[in-house]
Parts: C-alpha cells; sequence; structure tokens
C-alpha cells in the first residue's frame, strides 16, 4: 500500500499538468453561422429552414470600408427570424486608431436592432507587440461599449486567446473562439466562451460555397436589443471601389492587385463567364487591408494569401518550416486542398 502511493505521489509530481479545454458558457445553444461580402446574395429563408439561429454580420472594417453586403444581411436576416450579431475587422495600430474605428463600427451599425453582443475582429498584428496589442483591443471595446450602452465580445482564434489577449481582458470580456476540426476548443486565457466557430467550410442550404460556421449559447445575447442610436452619418464612408478593365486585363489580375479573389470578383459583379471582359467594362473591387499580396508579419506569424498555382509544399520551402506545421496551424486537413485567396499562418 505504502509503494503504491508513493508511485502514485511520484506521478502526481513529475507528470505535467493536463490543460484544460475552454468550456461553452450558458445553458441555451445556438446554430450559427458568420458572414460577410465573401457569401455574396443568400436565401435567408432557406438558411432559416436548414436550422440556423444566429447570424453575425461583417458590418465594416477599419476607419472607413462598409461591407457591401452590410445592410442587405441585415435586413434579410431580420425578416426571416434569425437573431443577428455585427463584427469589425479591426486594423488600428494605436489608440487613437482604435478609437476612431470604434466610433466608425457605431455610425454603420446605428439605426440597427443588434440580438448578440458587438464583436471586435483582431486578428492581423502587423509589427505591433503583445502589449500594444492588448491596449489597442481595450481602447476598442471600451468605446463601443460606451457610445451604443451594447455589451461586446471578442473574436479570437484559440492561439491567440492563449497566447496573444491578456487574463485582463479574459476577465473583463466574453470571448467567441475559433478552433477548427476539435469537438470543443482548446485551452485559453478564458475558461468559458459565448461562441464557438468550428470550420471555416461549412456547407448551408441558401449560401453558395463554404461558409464559418458556429456554436453560440445564450450568454452571446444581448439584454438590451434596442435600436442602436445613430452617430454619425455612415455614407460618407467608401462601400467599394470601382475599376475600369483595360486592355489585356483579367479577372485573376484584377484580383491579385486589389488583394481579393476572382470569386469574390465574380460575386459581386454578378459575371457569369469569368473568362470574358472588356475593355471599358466598369468592375466593383471590394476594398481590402491587403493589397498586392503583401505578405504581412505580426509577433508570432507571416500572414500569406494564397496564389494561383501555390501549394502546401513549395510554401513550407519558401518558409522554412513542414506542410505538417503549416497544416496544423491552419487546421486543414487535406493538405492537397487549399484556395487562391485563403490566409494561411505560417510560423515566423
Amino acid at each position: 500500500m505504502k509503494l503504491k502511493t508513493f508511485i502514485i505521489t511520484l506521478l502526481l509530481t513529475f507528470l505535467p499538468l493536463t490543460s484544460f479545454a475552454t468550456t461553452l458558457s450558458g445553458n441555451q445553444f445556438y446554430d450559427g453561422i458568420d458572414v460577410s461580402n465573401w457569401q455574396g446574395s443568400i436565401n435567408y429563408t432557406q438558411v432559416k429552414n436548414s436550422g440556423i439561429d444566429i447570424v453575425y454580420i461583417k458590418s465594416s472594417q477599419g476607419e472607413n470600408i462598409i461591407d457591401s453586403y452590410f445592410k442587405i444581411n441585415y435586413n434579410n436576416a431580420k425578416v426571416n427570424g434569425l437573431k443577428v450579431g455585427f463584427y469589425h475587422f479591426l486594423t488600428a495600430r494605436s489608440k487613437e486608431e482604435a478609437i476612431r474605428q470604434a466610433e466608425f463600427f457605431c455610425s454603420v451599425i446605428s439605426n440597427t436592432n443588434a440580438d448578440c453582443k458587438l464583436a471586435m475582429d483582431f486578428e492581423v498584428f502587423g509589427n505591433l507587440t503583445v502589449s500594444e496589442i492588448n491596449n489597442i483591443s481595450r481602447a476598442f471595446l471600451e468605446k463601443v461599449k460606451e457610445i451604443t450602452g451594447k455589451d461586446v465580445i471578442i473574436y479570437s482564434d484559440a492561439y491567440d486567446a492563449r497566447n496573444i489577449f491578456s487574463k485582463e481582458l479574459a476577465q473583463n470580456y466574453p470571448l467567441w473562439i475559433a478552433e477548427y476540426g476539435v469537438e470543443m476548443p482548446g485551452e485559453s486565457n478564458w475558461d468559458y466562451c459565448d461562441g464557438f466557430q468550428y470550420t471555416s467550410r461549412g456547407e448551408v442550404a441558401g449560401i453558395r460555397g463554404f461558409v464559418d460556421k458556429d456554436k453560440f449559447t445564450n450568454e452571446i445575447l444581448l439584454d438590451d436589443t434596442s435600436q442602436i442610436k445613430q452617430t454619425g452619418d455612415s455614407k460618407n464612408y467608401n462601400h467599394d471601389a470601382s475599376y475600369i478593365v483595360k486592355s489585356g486585363d483579367t479577372l485573376s489580375g484584377i484580383a491579385l492587385k486589389y488583394g481579393t479573389t476572382v470569386k469574390e470578383l465574380v460575386i459581386l459583379n454578378n459575371i457569369k463567364t469569368p473568362n470574358l471582359i472588356y475593355p471599358g467594362e466598369e468592375i466593383k473591387v471590394p476594398i481590402n487591408s491587403n493589397p498586392n499580396n503583401e505578405v504581412l508579419y505580426d509577433t508570432n506569424h507571416i500572414h500569406y494569401t494564397v496564389e494561383r498555382g501555390d501549394t502546401l509544399s513549395e510554401l513550407a520551402l519558401k518558409f522554412d518550416t513542414t506542410v505538417q506545421k503549416i497544416a496544423e496551424l491552419n487546421h486543414i486537413q487535406n493538405v492537397n486542398l487549399i484556395y487562391v485567396g485563403e490566409v494561411l499562418r505560417i510560423n515566423n
């Protein structure tokens, strides 16, 4: 008996501590999706009939970019009885920029009725330090809550929720976490999450192509769903740019120039034959924070936008890493299947 007790004590002393997953909060669960102009036109009647309860809609990005499908997504989702949330893609590089982007976000979603907490999507950090990232996040979240009076939430992948966003932020703001290929999200600085994005390649009736799918809890719902007050004129901001086709242009070349994809241009312009565009034709181009396929760096990763012809093996060679590491970091199940326009994280 003493020997058995000694062995157990020895094991408890020297074995590494088990890490604990981030648990879903609440006691009621909802199936959800999150969408942007990338999905193009959506049949929300079919979405609702497929069992989706909540849709998070991209409203804005940076200081002056309104998602081109924001209004139509909001109106059609509401008409079909779906619960709605909004998210802003944050690109700030200082607290002052964060406050301006918060004011812009609030102006875009003013005069709407959100059902879910207002979300900050901050995932491309440039050369910001971890401390700067957290200060910028706090400034944005505080300003959004101050202006709207609504609760806010942080959207983050599991890596950033564990290594970038601080425990102090975790104590003050809830989490909507993204991690693919797992039944439950992994360890983070949060004990609980209000939302779990479990795939970026979901299929839902009424949506062409892939869509992010989520599991939300009742904790993500707002207590106060009254109309968000008017705070500025969002009409002064850009929705899309326009490009006049020149002789020799191709959709793939235009997509590369503006940091988007052929698929996005086809959807946005309702193009029937992607290989047939004409000089003088006007094409809408979504404004993108990463034009010309710039390689963006943060303190931990390279963010690379996949180009036509890229393979994981070539990228692994280019960035001095392995296919397995890229696949694990990006939750890629089929290493032979990556998509033009897809943004991959690669260890720095």
